[in-house]
């Protein structure tokens, strides 16, 4: 039998008693605190470098309770999405935040796959998604309590993901437009509790601005600060409400760029930066591929927003748009490299 010192048994029992000796090691949380969970593991925020912040690789809108399993082919999507990723290295991004809920297409196998092989630093994520008239929600999140949703996804944190030992990067939450409905006020306060324990950021794909500031309002009751919050989509809404959350502290994601929105994105950057909140903004693109039919098997299309390369328009088209329009190298570094590291940096924003 072999001895161990001591020490090293009560730092195992304490371990254990605290829930966080997993079959893959011990994992404290302050070993994650101040840095940028990928699926390879944490990272140093200031190596984070230039970041797609809301993209996808395979998305599958069967539905939670029709897909039960994965439907699309593993080694085929990796063959298919790995010249993109490498692609997209050779453009000088660093890092890609893909955010593709459970229920909805997750493949953390995948995801870590082609983080490997294309040098990529990919982050994934935990929580649900209720909006699309809660077609991608599981019969449970309608009877469980916001602590024991919490649970769950704190599970993913602490545990990792379905037993491969891949911890989420960030919570990916939906909801519709408008005041939100009980039951995604239920998600909100379940991922603010999670968010309160382990310090990941809460990105949430919302209808509208009204959704976004009621957002804001139900995580001031949890006592989670509007910094911890990203407002996903910020772009598919008027304004000019962008304003008032980044006023408020919350991330504005301007990610559906595309070269048919030019004029938008540029009068939304132009706007936030006369206000001076360019430091509360993210920048992506949302392409993904989709599997298609409605079998047990499906190919996959690509949507990337009318173009024929996923990843490619941002730095075709807006990075020098921005440099156009008498950006600084300063201010695009701040969207594309500072923003996402502070973004997705493990820290509890608390009121």
């Amino acid at each position: 039998m072999k001895l161990i010192s001591r020490r090293r048994f009560l730092g195992a029992a304490g371990a254990i008693a605290g829930g966080m000796l997993t079959g893959r090691g011990v994992f404290a949380a302050q070993e994650a605190e101040g840095r940028i969970m990928t699926v390879l593991g944490p990272i140093d925020p200031k190596d984070l470098g230039l970041t797609l912040t809301h993209e996808h690789c395979v998305v599958d809108f069967l539905g939670a309770e029709k897909a039960t399993a994965p439907r699309h082919n593993g080694d085929e999507a990796f063959q298919i999405i790995l010249p993109h990723l490498k692609a997209l290295r050779g453009r000088g991004c660093r890092s890609f935040v893909e955010c593709t809920p459970k229920y909805i297409g997750r493949d953390v196998r995948l995801l870590r796959r082609l983080a490997q092989a294309s040098g990529l630093q990919i982050l994934t994520n935990t929580g649900y998604y209720g909006a699309a008239g809660n077609k991608f929600m599981p019969k449970h999140a309608y009877s469980e309590s916001a602590d024991e949703l919490a649970a769950r996804w704190f599970a993913e944190w602490r545990d990792g993901i379905e037993g491969t030992g891949i911890r989420p990067g960030f919570i990916k939450l939906g909801v519709e437009k408008g005041k939100l409905s009980d039951l995604h006020t239920k998600l909100l306060r379940a991922a603010a509790r999670v968010h309160l324990k382990s310090g990941l950021a809460i990105a949430i794909h919302s209808g509208d601005g009204e959704a976004a500031l009621d957002e804001i309002r139900v995580l001031g009751e949890e006592r989670v600060a509007p910094s911890g919050l990203i407002w996903v989509h910020a772009q598919n809404d008027p304004g000019p409400i962008q304003i008032e959350a980044a006023k408020r502290g919350a991330w504005v994601s301007l990610d559906g760029f595309s070269e048919k929105n030019r004029g938008r994105y540029a009068k939304f950057l132009g706007s936030l930066r006369e206000a001076k909140l360019l430091h509360r903004v993210l920048l992506s693109h949302d392409h993904f591929w989709s599997v298609e039919g409605e079998g047990e098997r499906g190919g996959l299309k690509l949507h990337s927003g009318g173009a024929e390369t996923a990843f490619v328009a941002v730095f075709q088209h807006l990075l020098p748009d921005l440099r156009a329009s008498a950006f600084s190298e300063e201010e695009i570094r701040q969207l594309t490299v500072t923003n996402p590291a502070e973004a997705f940096t493990v820290r509890v924003r608390k009121l």
